[in-house]
């Protein structure tokens, strides 16, 4: 094998993980017009910096709850609750779209629960990679929309700071991240995307056993949904709106970040997502401001 296909080989997870949230992005910014008209903003005044602590201690109280189930071997009450979590989601993914699609008219709601919980029975049934990975994408898209059309940019922004400090400290100080990371990827559930290793690869025979080698990549869903919600704020509330600079710089940002990241990550060195990708998305965003002269106030 020559040097240039041993290296292609190599940077094709960053690629492949890359288009992913690329993806992700893609598909919030479509979700965030019909939520938006449906009303499923999550807060009712966006502009408020409050929201994001809410946010914040949201993630904390789950985070310790989660970390009490694996510790109390009680991971069937996060699998239960992360499968409600995942047909709630779904149906409002299905539901916006649908809403686009004028013989759908009156059919909306039926529709979607039907999707949605049909395609939460074929994840508990069969849970291999592919169908993990589609699912995340809908799950990602969609509550990157939903939270994105509910927090303004200054909000927002807050969030992604915060978000990237709690990161930094949760994998490099306390390292409970880590530990609550390795706790649920047995339980086979649409919380992070994968890319094997090679063809014949199956998630559902993967073995999670301390000290075994991997057979794919991993990349957690909240590395991709946490920099496309300034993506999609920006697209909301800014005044130009559409593919302006502020919204490419953010989408942009966020891939560079990710390079970056995934650079160390290849290296061995196993790093905190948030402070790359959020940083690159707020760098992205800002540029993109400038560039455009537009007013985030």
């Amino acid at each position: 094998m020559s040097s240039s296909e041993h290296s292609l080989k190599d940077y094709l997870p960053i690629l492949s993980m890359a288009g992913l949230i690329l993806i992700v992005q893609i598909l919030a910014l479509l979700l965030s017009m019909p939520m938006e008209i449906n009303d499923m903003q999550a807060f009712e005044d966006p502009t408020q910096v409050s929201n994001s602590i809410y946010y914040i201690g949201m993630i904390l109280v789950f985070t310790l709850l989660v970390l009490i189930a694996i510790k109390k071997n009680m991971k069937w009450v996060i699998s239960l609750f992360i499968y409600l979590a995942i047909v709630s989601t779904l149906y409002y993914v299905f539901f916006a779209l649908f809403t686009m699609i004028p013989a759908l008219a009156g059919l909306e709601n039926i529709t979607s629960l039907l999707l949605s919980t049909g395609l939460t029975v074929l994840l508990y049934k069969y849970p291999e990679w592919y169908v993990i990975d589609l699912l995340g994408i809908c799950i990602a898209g969609g509550v990157s929309a939903l939270i994105g059309i509910s927090l303004s940019i200054v909000p927002v922004v807050v969030l992604l700071i915060l978000l990237a400090i709690y990161d930094a400290i949760s994998v490099y100080k306390t390292k409970h991240m880590i530990a609550m990371a390795e706790g649920v990827m047995d339980l086979k559930l649409p919380i992070l995307f994968i890319i094997p290793k090679h063809s014949n690869y199956s998630f559902i025979t993967e073995s999670f056993d301390e000290g075994e080698k991997r057979e794919a990549f991993f990349m957690g869903l909240g590395d991709a949904v946490m920099p496309t919600l300034l993506v999609v704020s920006a697209n909301v509330f800014l005044e130009n709106g559409g593919l302006s600079y502020p919204v490419l710089g953010a989408m942009i940002g966020t891939l560079v970040g990710h390079i970056f990241l995934s650079v160390l990550v290849m290296r061995g060195k196993p790093q905190a997502g948030l402070p790359f990708l959020n940083s690159g998305a707020i760098i992205g965003f800002f540029i993109g401001v400038l560039l455009s002269g537009a007013s985030i106030f």
